[in-house]
């Protein structure tokens, strides 16, 4: 007769510390992500050749018409000047593809979401999966800036390394802002009118023109423009004028990210399990 449940001896305790379950939801979903794109490398590698066009085109076309620019004090040629903002919309425009158009086709036409739930995979780490591997995305497109940069001798290789991670804090904010709208998204044609703000606000980030070329009344609504900080913090530590002034950038982005990560944790809550 087997001993009943009360009778059983508890489980002696190893002494490993358990990995909690967010965590190990993240991973699987970053997993599922990274296998899925196994075939797809293509997908991933034109993601940097816009980007790499506008920094050829203009760094060097347009460049030798503008000259030389000034940017804190220090004199640089224009395609040093616009290659680190270009580094940080890439960025952007990685996560923001993924967490929105990607996100949406999940979420809305294949009701993959749907299955992954009936695991027990929580909403948190589903949220986390999905913009870890947004941020991810992100990170390949800027990692391919950074070596750009150096190659070309637009940017010490330390500057440039150092400038990186200031790209995986402008991917996790955006990609935060991409599943918050996404998951208010009702047809594929309302990301119509996502584009009508991301592109003017990729125009007027100072990616390719300084912040003192606007007039006065405009130069505080960019300032008040998410690409803006992450083009500036990224630009100051690409070409080594990085100070103490720029942890504002990092705030900035820091409290973007936290405010709609826990938005689109919940809208997804609403949306999934209700």
């Amino acid at each position: 007769m087997l001993p009943s449940t009360a009778s059983r001896p508890a489980t002696a305790h190893t002494g490993q510390t358990k990995v909690p379950g967010l965590f190990v939801g993240m991973l699987r979903v970053f997993e599922h992500n990274l296998i899925s794109y196994r075939r797809m490398w293509l997908t991933l590698a034109s993601g940097v050749f816009e980007p790499l066009m506008y920094l050829l085109g203009m760094g060097y076309g347009m460049g030798s018409i503008i000259g030389d620019l000034s940017f804190r004090g220090d004199v640089v040629t224009y395609a040093a000047f616009i290659g680190p903002g270009l580094m940080a919309s890439s960025a952007m425009n990685g996560t923001l593809f993924d967490t929105t158009y990607n996100f949406f086709f999940k979420l809305r036409e294949s009701r993959q979401y749907d299955g992954m739930l009936v695991t027990p995979l929580t909403i948190g780490g589903l949220v986390g999966g999905e913009l870890s591997w947004a941020v991810a995305r992100g990170a390949i497109y800027s990692a391919f800036f950074v070596l750009t940069l150096i190659g070309l001798d637009l940017a010490e290789p330390l500057h440039a390394l150092s400038a990186w991670p200031a790209t995986l804090l402008t991917g996790w904010a955006f990609g935060a802002v991409g599943a918050t709208l996404t998951s208010y998204a009702r047809a594929w044609t309302d990301f119509d009118i996502m584009e009508l703000i991301v592109q003017p606000m990729f125009l007027a980030s100072t990616a390719f023109f300084p912040l003192t070329v606007f007039p006065e009344w405009a130069q505080s609504i960019v300032w008040a423009t998410p690409l803006f900080h992450a083009v500036d913090l990224t630009r100051a530590l690409a070409l080594g004028t990085a100070g103490w002034s720029d942890l504002v950038h990092v705030a900035y982005l820091v409290v973007m990210g936290l405010v709609f990560g826990v938005l689109a944790r919940r809208r997804l809550s609403r949306l999934l399990l209700e």
